[in-house]
């Protein structure tokens, strides 16, 4: 099959999701892309450029068209002539304008919302990384919906949601340790430096590990923007004695050399859509220790444990930190796994070339039905 794929915001997830089921998959992509700046004016115009590009292409015949939730899907296929605009088309939701976090809901715009709203609408299919991601955009979208006068399209949610499917994102498989290094237990934060991903309870917790005179490293690492919360600074002066990786990893093989470093991955995230940090790491070999919410029940779900809730705590401070003790002394004798294959085994469905088969298998039924 031919497939042409747009992607307004050629960086971070979008890019590595793309690269990966481009390099893996059966089918030919022509990959049309914009750069990963101004994501706001990618929403606005980038349905009238690629409009444009699709038009002006040599060869624009295509079997179906692939784009993420950064295009105004129904604005681009309006700008597009019949034969063009008959070409079925595929969403992919990495997030979403209406659930993203703000830290103030007035930093919201709903005209973005619409976009999405009327993105997957305009779509024969709609694909969300995570069954979570679907489930909370559509319950939100209904309630949103509400607000408007007339309830004209209270019966959105219910037409997305008959087109709707999940299709994870995947990695290329890492490498794994192949036995512990000696020294103390290390510990990987590894999320964007944003509010959402709530830094503060695992310094917080980090800091009731130091009172108990542990002995223990750890690495925070993760793609930094303007708005830094002020924990990091404080942070890196109080634990500047544990610290061995401390910023973002240029370096791809710098990021990988931190999960493989790693014993324990620990998130304290409050929003996140899917969670590849977190697969990542059980690929490299780190034993999770998780929020129970999110996504991450779903992601893990096929860890086999004979040890129920072994990988989560509550979501608070106290339990993060007297899990994390008891793992710490775990990874030190050496028994921070029952077996150490079973979490780098359970993350292979995760392998680019087990799930490009799966989306080249439903983009070719969204392109022939």
């Amino acid at each position: 099959m031919k497939i042409l794929a747009l992607e307004p915001y050629f960086g971070g997830s979008h890019k590595a999701f793309l690269d990966g089921w481009v390099g893996a998959s059966r089918h030919e992509f022509t990959v049309l892309t914009l750069p990963p700046h101004s994501w706001k004016w990618r929403m606005r115009a980038g349905g009238a450029i690629f409009a444009d590009k699709l038009k002006q292409l040599e060869d624009n015949r295509f079997d179906v068209i692939f784009c993420s939730d950064m295009l105004n899907l129904a604005e681009f296929k309006g700008l597009l002539p019949p034969n063009l605009a008959a070409i079925p088309t595929v969403v992919y939701f990495h997030e979403n304008q209406l659930t993203y976090p703000f830290r103030f809901e007035s930093e919201r715009d709903y005209q973005f919302v619409l976009t999405n709203t009327t993105t997957a609408l305009a779509a024969d299919a709609v694909w969300f990384n995570s069954a979570f991601h679907r489930d909370e955009f559509l319950y939100e979208l209904r309630k949103f919906l509400k607000r408007m006068p007339g309830n004209e399209l209270n019966g959105a949610p219910a037409a997305i949601g008959t087109k709707c499917s999940i299709h994870p994102p995947g990695i290329d498989p890492l490498p794994v340790k192949s036995k512990r290094a000696p020294g103390p237990a290390r510990i990987l934060w590894a999320a964007r430096w944003e509010h959402d991903k709530n830094p503060e309870d695992f310094f917080a917790a980090i800091n009731i590990l130091k009172t108990k005179g542990l002995d223990f490293r750890i690495s925070v690492i993760g793609e930094q923007f303007k708005d830094i919360p002020e924990v990091f600074d404080s942070a890196k002066t109080e634990f500047a004695d544990t610290i061995d990786r401390w910023g973002y990893q240029e370096d791809r093989e710098d990021y990988i050399n931190a999960l493989c470093e790693s014993d324990i991955f620990v998130s304290t995230a409050n929003h996140e859509f899917f969670g590849i940090s977190v697969v990542e790491a059980i690929a490299a070999g780190a034993y999770p220790l998780l929020p129970e919410r999110l996504s991450y029940p779903q992601i893990i779900a096929n860890i086999e444990t004979d040890r129920p809730g072994e990988f989560f705590y509550d979501g608070t401070v106290k339990q993060l930190a007297n899990k994390l003790y008891d793992l710490i002394k775990r990874a030190q004798d050496g028994k921070l796994w029952a077996d150490e294959n079973i979490g780098v085994a359970a993350i292979k469905k995760f392998y680019w070339p087990t799930l490009s088969k799966t989306m080249d298998d439903a983009i070719e039924s969204s392109a022939t039905n």
